[in-house]
């Protein structure tokens, strides 16, 4: 018998296939959105952006049922709001962790107490699924211009490596002193597609390979080699994706799928098939990337006055 656990693993991770299986015949991940409504969903409760998972998890839901918003909450928050959830409205999960005490016997026969996570679940329902809401007014788009100057602030501020020249985008790893830096095709080189203007196609690419930039020893450190073996670079890639989606929401910038991005659908589908906590690991890594570097922007000296 399935845990409570193994259900919110298994559910998330379900759905979650199930959206890229839909989209996978035309290139259309949850997480490729239009202009209007690329965010990340918040809740109606605390106005906080969801994280990690959950933002995967309720874009992929929102996509799917064709909602219009992206604010969220339980049915006693939308009662607490005035609001009353209509009968019959299906709920959408989400996943917050519990903080739990267990205590473990050593070999000499001394028992010590530790601290473990649990995923647990919670249900939400969207705003476009409750009646009395009235949703503030959306904010103007912003001026193209603004969003390209606010996407190379935030690239500046992070110290990258970035050089410019040849036809393929890749981040180096560094080897023997050399490496770690990115290599991206000249701008001028992107063309649009049905989602995103050239620029906009520019800004995503250099903000998936910024994300793996995060990957190495004396950043995030992160490594999947001993957990998932041949498939750790798939589940790099879909770091890497997640990542690039968060920051696009975050920036304003309209995330198009990469021109590669089929041939890694078949490999993330293998990975999530056989570890049904694989998504929560590539969200949860991506969340860390982004954090880590929306924390090197604090550390850009402010100009003189």
């Amino acid at each position: 018998m399935k845990t409570a656990r193994e259900d919110v693993y298994t559910q998330v991770t379900n759905n979650i296939i199930a959206a890229i299986e839909k989209g996978a015949g035309h290139w259309q991940m949850p997480w490729h959105r239009t202009g209007e409504g690329l965010n990340r969903p918040v809740n109606i409760d605390t106005s906080n952006a969801y994280r990690g998972i959950n933002v995967l998890s309720l874009w992929a839901v929102g996509q799917a049922r064709g909602f219009s918003t992206g604010t969220w909450g339980t049915y006693r928050q939308w009662q607490n709001k005035g609001c009353q959830v209509r009968k019959g409205e299906k709920s959408s999960l989400v996943v917050f962790y519990k903080e739990f005490t267990v205590e473990e016997q050593r070999e000499n026969g001394e028992t010590e107490e530790g601290k473990r996570m649990m995923a647990r679940a919670s249900y939400v329902f969207n705003a476009d699924q409750v009646d009395g809401y009235e949703a503030p007014p959306m904010p103007q788009p912003k001026d193209p211009i603004q969003v390209i100057a606010e996407a190379d602030a935030f690239i500046q501020a992070t110290g990258a490596n970035i050089r410019h020249g040849g036809m393929r985008a890749f981040y180096s790893l560094p080897q023997g002193g050399t490496g770690d830096y990115i290599q991206m095709p000249e701008k001028a080189l992107f063309t649009g597609s049905k989602t995103s203007s050239a620029t906009e196609c520019y800004y995503s690419t250099l903000l998936h390979e910024l994300t793996h930039w995060t990957g190495s020893a004396k950043r995030c450190d992160r490594e999947f080699g001993k957990r998932f073996g041949d498939d750790a670079y798939a589940v790099e890639e879909l770091v890497a994706e997640l990542g690039a989606a968060f920051l696009c929401a975050d920036l304003g910038v309209t995330l198009e799928p990469r021109a590669d991005h089929a041939a890694y659908i078949q490999s993330w589908l293998k990975v999530l098939k056989a570890d049904k906590k694989a998504i929560f690991t590539a969200a949860s890594q991506a969340a860390k990337a982004t954090d880590f570097l929306s924390g090197l922007q604090a550390k850009v000296p402010s100009a003189a006055a």
